[in-house]
């Protein structure tokens, strides 16, 4: 089982979602750089359950610690090691999961795989609590970025077929990209938060769920970081995006809608500005070729509805051979895009700082 990225800024994952802890391995910061750790700690305390209506009822703090690779908080050229306690694990909810595989999860496939040894409590090692160690490494990544003049954030662009503000593709700045990370909930207007909150309340109270669409954004990105074919930007980001449990899509600049555009339409011409080119439109979401083109990034990520529900579904008995039905307990998000909002922030800066570190601007 892989579950390591990267080529010069790599993040290794570990532990399962009821283990005694969760964790990650990141090789790659050059020595001598400080860790802001109040810094890294609200930025895991965006993902962490929280109470609220759209999140599970787990109680976790994501309090880490790290066990190497840092001398005083500053990092001394060792692979950075970190740890997340579980605390709050009801491994008694899964009981009947280890024979009733739950329609969306991949406990089939696993057990397929890896036979019954497979760790099924809380979806073990394919569980969504393996975002909270990629958290500190795109954490960390986000500050190593941040020295370089580039800022990436993220909002919660839509749930239930409600929308929020899109970003504009160009002229945004780093405080735009961060002030939705500031908020209790992660939108640009707060209205359709608060749509979105009632739509969210509402499939929870029928014992159902639904999906969502987050936007980010990444500025300041240089012109040329990324290589072409296999190695761009897209590339890179795809790869580490689908990693993250529930995520069902990817799409850069217009995405998909650039099938129904005409090419005089899709196409960013240029223009001489003050002596050097520049984009009258960012439609190619700040990639061509595979390669920056010093607009800014933009990338959007489909999540699914989350597939732990507690209505009666239809499922099968693995240990008598015959069809069965399921019907769940245990706690659950019944949005799961709400609280990955950071966690596609901590991706796309993983996978950036890591084409950075290959072009040597890290």
């Amino acid at each position: 089982m892989s579950s390591r990225v990267g080529r010069k800024f790599v993040v290794s994952l570990f532990g399962q979602s009821h283990s005694a802890a969760v964790g990650c391995v990141v090789e790659g910061v050059p020595a001598g750089r400080a860790i802001d750790f109040a810094d890294l700690r609200a930025f895991l305390a965006r993902r962490a359950p929280n109470g609220a209506a759209y999140s599970t009822a787990r109680k976790e703090t994501d309090a880490f610690e790290f066990v190497g690779g840092l001398v005083d908080g500053v990092t001394c050229g060792a692979p950075l090691a970190a740890l997340i306690r579980n605390a709050d694990a009801h491994s008694a909810d899964y009981d009947q999961v280890r024979r009733m595989p739950r329609p969306g999860h991949a406990d089939y496939v696993a057990r397929a795989k890896f036979g019954a040894a497979h760790d099924v409590a809380g979806g073990g090692h394919f569980s969504g609590r393996l975002t909270a160690p990629l958290c500190i490494a795109g954490g960390i990544a986000k500050q190593m970025l941040r020295l370089r003049g580039v800022e990436v954030g993220a909002h919660l662009a839509r749930v239930a077929c409600i929308d929020d503000a899109p970003w504009p593709s160009q002229g945004l700045a780093p405080d735009d990209v961060g002030r939705p990370g500031g908020k209790s909930f992660p939108v640009v207007d707060d209205d359709a938060g608060m749509r979105m909150r009632d739509a969210i309340a509402a499939a929870r109270a029928a014992g159902d769920s639904v999906g969502g669409v987050v936007e980010c954004a990444a500025v300041g990105l240089p012109i040329g970081v990324g290589e072409p074919i296999f190695d761009g930007i897209e590339s890179a980001l795809g790869r580490i995006l689908f990693g993250i449990p529930a995520v069902k899509g990817v799409e850069f600049g217009c995405g998909f809608a650039a099938a129904d555009m005409c090419g005089s339409v899709h196409n960013d011409p240029y223009r001489m500005r003050d002596g050097h080119v520049a984009f009258e439109s960012n439609n190619a979401g700040g990639i061509l070729g595979g390669i920056s083109t010093g607009e800014p990034v933009m990338v959007r990520v489909a999540f699914k509805p989350t597939s732990s529900i507690f209505l009666e579904q239809r499922s099968v008995d693995l240990e008598r051979g015959c069809n069965a039905d399921l019907t769940l307990s245990g706690r659950h998000d019944p949005c799961v895009a709400v609280r990955a909002v950071p966690v596609v922030e901590a991706a796309c800066a993983v996978a950036l700082y890591d084409l950075m570190s290959e072009a040597g601007l890290a």
